[in-house]
């Protein structure tokens, strides 16, 4: 049973957890255990292979199926990617050319050639009518013929996995990871967490969680093992009712609340109680979700139990029958008076409200004196504000001074992105820099020196991931705004999806965009080929999932951008198909091999989010020349069907240019706050590594690092965010 939970160390930690059992001669098998995880970009380090070597040939066999089949799911690898046409990227045909051989199939056709005949007339030809079109008329295993095998480069990926502790250690500290990491985890995250937590809810505990999704996620664990949940807001407890009935703990999508147990409801009505006794003022959060604080009374019956009177309060104020105001509205009406002072004042009690607050309390601060007092009360409580909003206010300051355009760019918690006017005042330079020295002060204080720092230079241009959701889970897949080299001749994307109950068309396109970001070309099923690259053909149906390719020869880009779109053209959606992911590789110019070669893939991330137009990333040509990766992470409504990249090319255009000019924080920053008197601080060459423990920073944890050192990696990057 345990062995189910063994993928979620390896997709998070990179690590396989110790063997146990009888010692052998394992040696043969752990070395074509190896052979067998390079030929999909992955290696065995050292200590690993020595410790697999020590034990039976069974043993580590049975460690090689497990952590294969993880592996190649975790770059993509676990389907069969069929090109439309077999030869892709060779002898892909001129689209018109292609789409009257579609047609001449047609006509020959007996049982189309009618209804083609009568499209012909009216000069119109719908292409999803013709037999040939949409569907590749080769099996893989023909494709697998066509294609010279994939020579090693010294450009390939190599991921290398490391030696962990026992089974049981390693789930425990992953537990501890997420549930304390101070940044909200992603869909797939939360997930992770909510089966570990079922997992470790009778061993040891994180001491504080402060992501309140997580605590819903930790509460219903302990509640089934019988301990009390950790409760100290109303929200707590209905996120907790969402928890136990399936529901969405981060509220953002209704829950269908259902009867619970008596014992269920007895212990969120106590704990509701407790909350509100402890503090009568939390009745205000109640207006926030009073719709579903109004149909959760109706499961809980908290009439039933007078002897939780403050509970009953709470249901009181959701119906109206009770007054509770909320500090936002009493914040808000004092603004709409004009009264700033009172209204810092108010915000005091609520450091980060305050925080949150200040761009616009500094926009309606019309007196010197009113500047002053919003500037001193952010002094008095940033000690009291979380890392992660001090960073996320630190950013906005950054960027307010940067911001000259008139049009504003919004991204909410699901990678929904849109654009409208941005009418707001401006905030003035002494104060915004007043500020920016006070949060850099207070940040340097809580990031306690390290005693040596060894840094890969490779991830100074990381953003900072100040929410989980920011980020789509895969493979090498880095937080929206970082930056990341590339480094091929070949640029090749990938889309792969499996519907699950309807004809699902998804299309692979690529824009291409000048400097100011107007349309230079593009690739998609209606430009299957030009000078830049080619085009995999166009699949409309997906049973069995189906893959469409984009190749791109970089030294014949001409553009300054080349963004990867995935359009739905008709079926369901990335939240409603059964699997979809993204990704891109980089080849050198005389590696052939097949469309899709697990151990070039750079990045594969799953597509999973609203709207029906999704871009993961931008490509972006620097001024030597070279080329460089900005992630997106983004979902544009769309149409309801019939997306394509032409007619995006606005939107897309207005978004990159709010996006690609905004600056992230990224670790860079943190590390130079980092950096003081008694640190030393050594830049990752890629071959020697210290002595002694250090702080490593870096895309990939090296080999050979000392056993006591800590190891920041992509995959918990939020460890660097402060308390």
């Amino acid at each position: 049973m345990v062995h189910r939970l063994e993928p979620l160390v390896i997709r998070h930690t990179h690590r396989v957890p110790r063997l146990t059992g009888a010692a052998g001669q394992g040696a043969v098998a752990a070395r074509q255990f190896d052979a067998a995880l390079m030929s999909v970009g992955f290696k065995l380090s050292a200590e690993l292979f020595a410790h697999l070597s020590g034990f039976s040939e069974e043993a580590v066999v049975d460690t090689a199926v497990r952590t294969l089949h993880t592996v190649r799911e975790m770059v993509g690898d676990h389907v069969q990617h069929n090109a439309y046409f077999i030869d892709f990227p060779a002898n892909v045909p001129d689209t018109l050319d292609f789409w009257m051989e579609c047609i001449a199939d047609a006509l020959a056709d007996a049982t189309t050639r009618t209804s083609t005949l009568e499209q012909l007339s009216t000069g119109v030809v719908d292409l999803l009518t013709l037999p040939s079109y949409g569907n590749p008329r080769h099996t893989y295993a023909e494709m697998l013929a066509h294609h010279d095998e994939l020579i090693a480069a010294a450009g390939d990926r190599i991921t290398v996995l490391h030696l962990g502790a026992s089974l049981g250690d390693e789930l425990t500290a992953l537990y501890l990871a997420l549930a304390g990491r101070a940044t909200p985890l992603g869909e797939d995250g939360l997930r992770d967490l909510q089966d570990l937590a079922g997992h470790c809810a009778d061993g040891p505990q994180p001491q504080e969680i402060p992501v309140r999704e997580n605590r819903a996620v930790v509460n219903q664990a302990r509640l089934m093992t019988g301990a009390a949940p950790l409760l100290d807001t109303v929200t707590d407890v209905l996120r907790l009712a969402c928890a136990l009935v399936g529901g969405d703990v981060t509220l953002r999508e209704p829950t269908r609340l259902r009867s619970l147990p008596r014992s269920m409801r007895r212990a969120l009505l106590a704990g509701l109680d407790a909350v509100i006794a402890a503090g009568p003022a939390k009745l205000a959060d109640v207006h926030a979700d009073r719709e579903m604080w109004k149909r959760l009374g109706e499961r809980l019956h908290p009439h039933e139990y007078p002897q939780w009177p403050h509970a009953a309060d709470v249901f009181a104020v959701a119906r109206g029958e009770k007054t509770a105001r909320s500090l936002d509205s009493r914040v808000e009406e004092l603004l709409a008076r004009g009264d700033t002072t009172a209204a810092v004042g108010l915000l005091k009690v609520a450091p980060g409200k305050l925080l949150r607050a200040l761009d616009q309390l500094l926009r309606d601060s019309f007196t010197q004196d009113e500047r002053d007092a919003v500037v001193a009360a952010a002094e008095r409580s940033v000690a009291d504000v979380s890392g992660r909003v001090l960073l996320s206010v630190r950013q906005h300051l950054h960027n307010r001074e940067r911001e000259t355009s008139e049009r504003r760019v919004f991204i909410n918690r699901l990678g929904r992105a849109w654009v409208t006017d941005d009418t707001r005042r401006p905030v003035f330079a002494p104060e915004r820099e007043r500020l920016i020295t006070v949060l850099d002060t207070e940040l340097r204080r809580r990031l306690a020196a390290r005693e040596h720092l060894l840094i890969d230079p490779d991830v100074l241009d990381v953003a900072l991931p100040l929410s989980g959701k920011a980020t789509a889970s895969g493979l090498g897949v880095l937080p929206r705004g970082s930056v990341s080299r590339v480094d091929g001749e070949l640029l090749r994307f990938f889309v792969h999806w499996k519907q699950s109950e309807r004809t699902t068309d998804f299309d692979l396109s690529a824009a291409l965009l000048n400097a100011d970001y107007s349309t230079a070309s593009w690739l998609s099923y209606t430009n299957l080929r030009g000078v830049e690259g080619e085009h995999s053909g166009d699949i409309t149906d997906a049973p069995d999932g189906a893959s469409e390719f984009i190749n791109l020869r970089l030294g014949a880009v001409r553009a300054h951008c080349i963004v990867p779109q995935i359009n739905i053209f008709s079926g369901e959606g990335f939240e409603e198909v059964e699997e979809s992911f993204f990704g891109f590789m980089l080849r050198e110019g005389e590696q052939k091999g097949l469309p899709f070669e697990a151990r070039t893939v750079r990045m594969k991330s799953e597509l999973r989010g609203p709207g029906r137009v999704a871009l993961p990333l931008v490509f972006l040509r620097g001024s030597d020349g070279t080329w460089r990766a900005k992630w997106l992470h983004l979902y544009l409504k769309g149409a309801p069907s019939a997306n394509r990249v032409e007619e995006n090319r606005v939107t897309v255009a207005t978004l990159l240019r709010g996006i690609v000019e905004r600056e992230q924080l990224t670790v860079r920053y943190l590390t130079e706050l980092m950096t003081g008197s008694a640190t030393t601080v050594t830049s990752w060459d890629g071959k020697s590594v210290p002595a002694g423990p250090v702080t490593y920073i870096g895309l990939e944890r090296p080999d050979g690092l000392h056993p006591q050192s800590r190891i920041i990696t992509p995959e918990n990057l939020g460890d660097l965010i402060p308390a």
